[in-house]
């Protein structure tokens, strides 16, 4: 087969990849839109607010990353917003040539009245378990089942054992995915992979749940108002 030949298959293989991958994200961009409608909310493609300038961990990871698909307003008449945020990890062979890997995931995102330090709690891997082989160790608990499912760093030690109690902690382990982050006067809840918009429901009652489960402690410590009466829920 001729060199030219080849290229215009390739050339045309890349076309139609980029065809499809527009055509995906015009269907996913309608779906949100119409679920926004739907329930009164609103929707931008992109992130109106800078939601990605908020130093989550997860904000910070990758090479390069980004929030897209807002939907925001007020749910159960509690202010919250959901997106699809991703980032990038650039890596180069040895021969120069560059490539990317994308990892997406489906994010929910509370207000809180509270000033909170920065806290995360996310799900024990191969990488974090190797970390603490080597003795790069994050807060540990007095339950030895949640120390191995979860892995929690905070700005705070003290603040870590104010959060996470032995309810919140119970709780936890009852979940099968999930994972969480407080900062000032947010918290974040996200999932790995993308949602679709009707799919959003379940996260965006984890994170209601989550933010009903904060402990009084942490109320009383850093919270604003008679947050502390709703906290600790059955």
């Amino acid at each position: 087969m001729k060199p030219v030949v080849i290229f215009l298959l390739v050339a045309a293989a890349g076309i139609g990849l980029a065809v499809l991958a527009w055509r995906a994200r015009e269907k996913r961009r309608q779906a949100f839109r119409a679920f926004a409608l739907a329930h009164g909310l609103e929707y931008a493609i992109d992130d109106p607010f800078g939601t990605i300038d908020i130093p989550f961990g997860l904000f910070r990871k990758g090479d390069g990353r980004g929030i897209e698909n807002v939907v925001w307003g007020r749910w159960r008449e509690a202010p919250m917003r959901f997106f699809d945020h991703w980032y990038y990890e650039q890596s180069t062979d040895s021969k120069g040539h560059t490539s990317r890997t994308y990892y997406r995931q489906s994010c929910v995102l509370v207000e809180v009245a509270a000033q909170f330090p920065h806290l995360s709690i996310t799900r024990e891997g191969f990488f974090s378990r190797l970390a603490d082989h080597l003795g790069f160790r994050d807060i540990e608990f007095e339950s030895e089942d949640f120390n191995k499912a979860f892995q929690v760093g905070a700005s705070e030690r003290r603040f870590a054992f104010e959060l996470i109690d032995a309810r919140l902690m119970a709780w936890l382990l009852t979940l099968e995915w999930g994972m969480f982050e407080v900062l000032g006067s947010w918290a974040l809840v996200y999932v790995k992979g993308r949602r679709a918009p009707a799919e959003f429901a379940p996260v965006i009652e984890l994170a209601e749940a989550f933010r009903g489960r904060i402990p009084r402690a942490a109320w009383s410590l850093y919270g604003a108002g008679n947050e502390g009466t709703k906290g600790e829920q059955a």
